[in-house]
């Protein structure tokens, strides 16, 4: 459990940067987000989601 808590702390953390290092960016990012459709954002999330599992996978073996 404090794998995920250590996870989310981090995720915060990046997020947090980009929002205050490159605030334009993440508007404009937030602003294509309302542009793309519902089935597209689904799969880039899964995909994301897919790929952070390999990351972690491989950095714990």
């Amino acid at each position: 459990m404090t794998d995920f808590f250590d996870a989310l702390g981090l995720l915060l953390v990046i997020e947090g940067i980009v929002y205050c290092l490159f605030p334009g960016f993440a508007k404009r990012m937030a602003k294509s987000a309302l542009e793309v459709s519902a089935e597209r954002l689904r799969y880039g999330g899964l995909v994301v989601a897919c790929l952070g599992v390999g990351v972690v996978w491989i950095a714990r073996h």
